[in-house]
């Protein structure tokens, strides 16, 4: 049987190869765990000075994590679901603390854990395939696997514009906005790699040299209007400002947010606000943690991965089903950090 991560040195590079082509190369736990395991091993190896990663066959980077998994787990005793945010996280601090350069490809679908996998990285490559998204909010769930880290250093507002919508940023966006370096075509991705393997003095016009001129990116035209009305760190400004803009945009993000937990919502901007000013990457992982742990059984996150990804009613009965109805009580009792011995830990 393949495994669903390949994990292999070429030439002067250690590969990290997700493949999971029929779900989208969505991360286990145990996907997680080879990825770190690859790592403590090539941290030391004078042969790897650089580690790739990428994708096997299909037509994404990495969907995110085993969204049905988390939520079985969840409506019992949670245990494999906190298991799977515990080593994912580890990962995701590993990647970011790495003392090697990282390149990640991020060709494709880039959602929820494929972000997780690509930000921490020295190099992110997106091509004119790159759809890089945070979706959670409609499933009751939150930008996770340092979301509240990346997406609050975005410039002016676009990070809680991302948070709670769910936009997808094309490669030009991606480009834009810093979450990526790099803009090449995809026909280009495997002779980039080679080159990168062979070995090369500066990893960054290495890959440059193989790029080409992003287009304009689409978002720079609603710039304006995100910093406008995505301006509050109160979800109920945001949607009164978005009711109160009578043009097509803002009326089309007012009913996109209508299909969003409220209560998740209010923890991704809750989020952002405070991953702003986090001292370091570990302790941002750290609330991650405490607040996945929690939400994770909450009734929006079961109730949205039924509607979204198994009943695909797209129907999902919030609740509380108001911004009005999530008191900030419930927010902090969400917050609050976990007692030791059961709160998340970096990787030794």
């Amino acid at each position: 049987m393949t495994p669903d991560v390949l994990t292999f040195v070429d030439g002067k590079a250690g590969r990290i190869r997700l493949n999971r082509p029929k779900a989208i190369h969505a991360l286990t736990t145990a996907m997680c765990a080879a990825m770190l395991e690859a790592l403590a091993a090539w941290e030391d190896d004078p042969g790897v000075e650089l580690v790739l990663i990428d994708h096997a066959e299909g037509r994404g980077f990495c969907a995110g994590g085993d969204i049905r998994m988390l939520a079985e787990s969840g409506a019992k005793d949670a245990v494999e679901a906190r298991q799977f945010f515990h080593t994912e996280y580890r990962m995701n601090h590993r990647l970011f603390s790495y003392p090697k350069p990282v390149v990640a490809f991020m060709d494709g679908i880039t959602m929820g854990g494929g972000v997780g996998i690509s930000q921490p990285a020295t190099f992110r490559v997106a091509t004119e395939h790159t759809r890089l998204a945070m979706p959670e909010t409609g499933i009751g769930l939150f930008p996770d696997v340092g979301g509240g880290w990346y997406l609050s250093r975005l410039p002016g507002r676009v990070g809680q514009f991302m948070a709670l919508t769910g936009y997808r940023a094309d490669g030009a966006d991606c480009l834009t906005l810093g979450l990526a370096t790099h803009y090449l075509p995809s026909e280009r991705l495997d002779e980039v790699k080679a080159a990168l393997a062979a070995g090369a003095d500066d990893l960054h016009a290495a890959i440059k040299a193989f790029g080409v001129g992003a287009p304009i990116a689409r978002i720079v035209e609603q710039r304006g209007a995100i910093d406008r009305l995505f301006a509050s760190d109160r979800l109920e400004d945001v949607l009164s400002a978005l009711a109160a803009d009578q043009g097509d945009w803002a009326r089309a993000q007012r009913d996109l947010l209508a299909t969003k937990s409220p209560q998740t919502m209010k923890v991704s901007l809750r989020l952002l606000a405070e991953g702003a000013t986090m001292p370091d990457f570990a302790s941002e992982m750290r609330q991650e943690y405490a607040v996945g742990y929690r939400v994770v059984t909450r009734h929006d996150f079961i109730e949205g991965v039924r509607a979204v990804i198994i009943d695909k009613d797209n129907a999902p009965q919030w609740n509380p089903a108001t911004a009005d109805a999530v008191t900030d009580a419930l927010i902090d009792e969400i917050f609050a950090p976990l007692p030791e011995g059961e709160a998340w830990t970096p990787h030794d």
